[in-house]
């Protein structure tokens, strides 16, 4: 069966907040690329009211095997006590970028040394 892929959406109330869930995402290797559009305005509701607020959107390109360990980063690391965590599915994409999606998300392989440990 073909790899599937996702894009995942997450938006934080500062910049820093989502460079800082950009960069732990793809050095974990649980997202290939993640970037940060912003700021754009967002309304909502929040609790009973309609609120209007400044926000950062950082899109993630990852698998779909990956995207349960993404969304638990992006809880665990969140500041909103309800975060945004889309996943869009990707129907159709270049081979070449995919690929490279796959390959960036792989579980690292274990060293020589570590298959021994667990020997």
């Amino acid at each position: 069966m073909a790899q599937a892929y996702v894009q995942v959406t997450t938006t934080v109330d500062e910049r820093a907040e989502a460079a800082e869930l950009a960069a732990v995402a793809v050095s974990e290797r649980l997202a290939a690329c993640a970037q940060v559009l912003g700021p754009i305005s967002s309304t909502y509701w929040w609790e009973d009211e309609i609120e209007t607020a400044e926000e950062w959107m950082v899109l993630f390109k990852t698998t779909a095997d990956r995207f349960e360990e993404l969304a638990g980063l992006i809880n665990e690391q969140h500041s909103y006590e309800t975060p945004e965590i889309i996943a869009t599915p990707v129907v159709a994409g270049s081979a070449d970028y995919l690929g490279w999606v796959s390959a960036q998300t792989a579980e690292p392989a274990l060293e020589e040394d570590e298959l021994e440990i667990l020997d």
